[in-house]
């Protein structure tokens, strides 16, 4: 078993596509779970992974809506879930379990970004809920179906937001200390990134391997709903006209999916996991204080906090989650 946090020069790169990582993979007989698979990043990652012959379930909260986005894409199914739902959650994996089948790949890409404060019925903070722990409970249900794949992959969505800051294990729902959008957002990204090290940490001795994933810098999607004009004039994602300013950092969707099937189904990762990836390889580790616009900083890859994280995701969702 190894697993290590610095690039395995897998001759891909930032220009990459997903369909041209997966080339020559032969996916038939696998079965997929792609949260958010319908739309964005995750539409194009359920395109690729059917295109390679796997049956991917694309869970939505309006099913209904979901279903024309995937007309035409073939071994594709719907069902309903809502990540901030802790029964829907639980329905979903249920359902799933009852089937007896096996699950290969987990690819969780929906989430939400920079939204004004919202809470659950939990009374959690909107981004940590749905983009971590919705996850980590969606996991947790379906461990059965990931153990008996024989071989299993689960991919957290995390994002350069993890560089905003680490989890505030303390006050991660905002209730001591005033909101800021991004700080959740980074937060909930960072939680992303832990979770996947410490799932591998548990999982690769029942062969489940897990792996997070940093898109790139990719506008045409809905994450950034929550974002005005202003908020992308200040970013410096579009200028005065509303045109996107390209630079090295930006992806199409194509291109923003590549990491993601590469960490689901590349046997470049094969004996690998726990790891930080970008561009389709493995990130660089760096320094709390590097200023570059890459790599994976030190509190999104620190073992301890992956644990820390753990046992209050057990605690707040109230679902042992014992691998």
């Amino acid at each position: 078993m190894t697993s290590r946090q610095f690039p395995i020069h897998s001759g891909f790169g930032a220009q990459a596509t997903a369909r041209e990582v997966l080339d020559g993979v032969d996916l038939h007989g696998k079965i997929a779970i792609v949260t958010g698979g319908y739309s964005g990043l995750g539409l194009e990652t359920t395109r690729v992974l059917a295109g390679a012959g796997a049956t991917v379930i694309v869970p939505a909260r309006t099913p209904g809506k979901a279903r024309n986005a995937l007309a035409g894409i073939p071994r594709t199914e719907l069902a309903a879930l809502d990540l901030l739902n802790p029964a829907s959650i639980t329905a979903f994996a249920q359902g799933f379990i009852e089937s007896g089948r096996p699950l290969h790949m987990l690819v969780n890409s929906a989430g939400i970004m920079a939204p004004p404060l919202v809470r659950d019925a939990r009374g959690y903070e909107s981004q940590f809920s749905a983009n971590h722990l919705g996850h980590f409970q969606l996991a947790s249900h379906l461990l059965p179906a990931l153990r008996k794949a024989n071989g299993a992959r689960v991919v957290s969505v995390s994002s350069r937001g993890h560089q905003f800051g680490s989890v505030d294990f303390d006050d991660p729902h905002f209730v001591l200390r005033e909101y800021d959008r991004w700080k959740a957002y980074g937060q909930s990204k960072t939680a992303n990134a832990l979770f996947a090290l410490e799932l591998d940490a548990r999982g690769a001795e029942h062969g489940i391997r897990a792996f997070s994933a940093h898109p790139g810098r990719i506008m045409d999607t809905g994450l950034v709903r929550h974002l005005s004009f202003e908020d992308l004039r200040a970013s410096g994602a579009i200028d005065e006209h509303g045109k996107v300013i390209s630079n090295i950092h930006s992806k199409s969707i194509e291109q923003g999916a590549a990491t993601l099937v590469w960490c689901a189904a590349s046997a470049q990762l094969d004996s690998m996991g726990g790891v930080y990836c970008e561009d389709a390889d493995i990130a660089e580790a760096v320094a709390a204080d590097f200023a570059g616009g890459f790599g994976v900083k030190p509190w999104a890859a620190d073992p301890e906090y992956a644990e820390r994280l753990w046992l209050l995701s057990e605690e707040l969702t109230g679902i042992p989650f014992r691998v």
